[in-house]
């Protein structure tokens, strides 16, 4: 098997992936675009075409492109890559707040269909933009997509429960997957299931390795989390790769196997009993918009 860049491992996962499997959470990089004044992650080039060399090892054909942190609120490069990628890409793109109808609508038709705050490592954006943005987006039916410490995110439960959009948290919720008993992890997973039962949130199971103490996604310790998402909303669950894993690339965990991440996934889906059909490929087609298979 190839070597894929910035992904551990040669071999293909063991569990095969039902055809149009996606992968929710992917950035891609291009040292032609300007990183943000104060980025706090600055990882190499990592292209549209080499992300499709860990499509052909893992066996995912559809794929939504998050704008990194990196850039701020500059999509150019995620545009790119779904330019590159077509029809089978999606994007999330990062928002001021002051765009035009006419350059939202503008995302729309280039596939974008989200846009991310990212409230742990963004240089662009505070928890006062939750209502506005939703505001903005709601018109296009697109959905927020959020990234923040549990503290923000318990404090915060009153604004995610009236927000005009669906509501998307990544990386488990940065929900620690063991949490201190009455502590704000609790108190966020606590919110997260309650909005993924009342039909106003969705889940993606990405960067299990980032919120594992033990930066990977073989700790055991992410079973029950993973788990409790699936057996509390199995039709709001989504999985990414957070491919190209710019805290590794950048030198500060190991880099992932990504065959491995799938396999673990199937783990999961098995203890819940939940269907890789449901996970990889109708839920995807219904959050992101994708056309029937």
């Amino acid at each position: 098997m190839e070597t894929v860049p910035f992904s551990a491992g040669r071999q293909r996962p063991q569990a095969a992936l039902p055809a149009g499997a996606c992968d929710c959470h992917v950035h891609v990089y291009d040292g032609r675009y300007p990183a943000a004044p104060g980025a706090k992650l600055l990882p190499p080039d990592a292209s549209a075409r080499d992300y499709q060399a860990l499509q052909r090892r893992i066996g995912t054909t559809r794929v939504v492109l998050v704008t990194p942190s990196t850039y701020g609120t500059d999509n150019r490069c995620m545009l790119d890559g779904l330019a590159a990628l077509g029809p089978q890409a999606r994007g999330v793109a990062v928002i001021a707040g002051a765009e035009s109808e006419a350059e939202l609508r503008r995302l729309h038709t280039l596939g974008v269909r989200g846009v991310r705050l990212n409230l742990s490592l963004g240089v662009s954006g505070t928890a006062d933009l939750l209502e506005p943005l939703a505001r903005c987006i709601a018109p296009l039916g697109w959905h927020l997509q959020l990234l923040m410490a549990p503290e923000l995110l318990a404090a915060h439960g009153d604004v995610l429960r009236r927000l005009p959009v669906q509501v998307v948290f990544d990386h488990f919720g940065r929900i620690p997957p063991v949490s201190a008993p009455g502590g704000a992890g609790q108190a966020a997973h606590a919110l997260l299931r309650e909005l993924l039962q009342r039909g106003r949130a969705w889940i993606k199971l990405s960067g299990g390795y980032i919120v594992s103490a033990r930066h990977t996604v073989e700790d055991p310790a992410l079973d029950p989390l993973a788990v409790s998402y699936l057996r509390c909303a199995p039709g709001r669950v989504v999985w990414g790769s957070d491919w190209p894993h710019a805290t590794a690339s950048a030198g500060v965990q190991p880099m992932p196997d990504d065959a491995r991440q799938i396999d673990r996934l199937h783990d999961w889906l098995r203890q819940a009993g939940v269907s890789p059909q449901r996970v990889l490929v109708d839920n995807p087609q219904a959050l992101y918009g994708f056309p029937p298979l």
